[in-house]
């Protein structure tokens, strides 16, 4: 059967530029630190393969035929992109190229993630990180169709088809008016908190902090009245600033500094953190973020 393009191999673009370029199978063998002969026989091949010579030899040398002047050109263009196309993929392979999309559920303004990504930047610099916010059960669909690399989500129970790891806690924080009589207080029991109105954002985790505060002042005997908004973190802790209801978030976004508010710690209250990600997933960039995060956890918990 016949073929549709030459056989070509890597080695012989290699020989072939570097005789052009040297003049000489000799030379060329000694740039590449390979015998003279197999110079000379692997660009007879490719004479072979493109049916046209490439060079003319003489006693003095070599000297490129039109046929080779003309696949000089090419040859280097396709040696130059070959090389940059294994360079890149080298650098992937090493984390200092890639991507990594994470899905996040928290804050991370400060705290755990705060940390570990400002310290995965410090080698990894040149790794591109796409934050997405979202609702985690959005964030584990696409973690289970590859369009995230990992989710780091609350709560430590197993997800179907992921694999995860607890890797922080964060205590829970009730958002006060500055002039409320509870601010004055430096940590907050649930049960002062019964008869308080509360306020939370549409969007996640406004949903999850809804359900949070239902279960624990329903095991108290009490049911808040929690009104969705269609805000933003920002104007949410605004509204709270000036008597529209109060709100909870995790310690990581008590860094967030606001007039007119304070973040007072609930009692005995924390959140569990767990990053979820594919078996499957085979991404080196992420793989050197979940070993950085590992080693920070336990460092963390020692």
């Amino acid at each position: 059967m016949s073929r549709d393009f030459p056989a070509i191999e890597f080695r012989h673009l290699r020989y072939f530029i570097a005789a052009a370029e040297q003049g000489s199978f000799r030379q060329a063998a000694a740039s590449l630190d390979v015998e003279a002969s197999a110079v000379g026989r692997r660009i007879r091949d490719l004479e072979d393969e493109l049916g046209a010579s490439l060079f003319h030899r003489h006693s003095s040398g070599i000297a490129l035929t039109l046929a080779g002047q003309r696949f000089l050109r090419r040859a280097r263009k396709a040696l130059q992109q070959i090389n940059d196309g294994a360079r890149d993929v080298s650098a992937i392979g090493r984390s200092e190229d890639g991507k990594i999309g994470v899905g996040i559920f928290s804050s991370f303004a400060s705290g755990f993630l705060s940390d570990l990504f400002q310290a995965y930047d410090q080698n990894h610099a040149e790794v591109r990180i796409d934050f997405v916010e979202g609702d985690p059960a959005d964030h584990l669909a696409a973690v289970r169709q590859f369009r995230l690399d990992v989710a780091f989500i609350t709560g430590t129970k197993e997800w179907p088809g992921c694999d995860a790891e607890h890797l922080w806690t964060e205590r829970v924080f009730v958002v006060l008016p500055s002039e409320h009589a509870l601010a004055r207080r430096t940590e907050i029991d649930w049960t002062e908190l019964s008869d308080e109105s509360f306020i939370v954002s549409e969007a996640a985790p406004g949903p999850e902090i809804h359900d949070y505060l239902v279960q624990r002042l329903a095991d108290l005997g009490h049911h808040p009245e929690v009104q969705l908004q269609v805000l933003g973190r920002d104007n949410l802790l605004a509204a709270v600033s000036v008597g529209r209801g109060l709100t909870l978030v995790s310690e990581a976004a008590t860094v967030l500094q606001m007039p007119g508010i304070v973040f007072r710690p609930i009692v005995g209250e924390e959140l569990p953190f767990s990053a979820v990600w594919s078996a499957q997933n085979d991404n080196p960039a992420w793989r050197r973020l979940l070993s950085l995060a590992r080693s920070m956890a336990r460092r963390g918990r020692t």
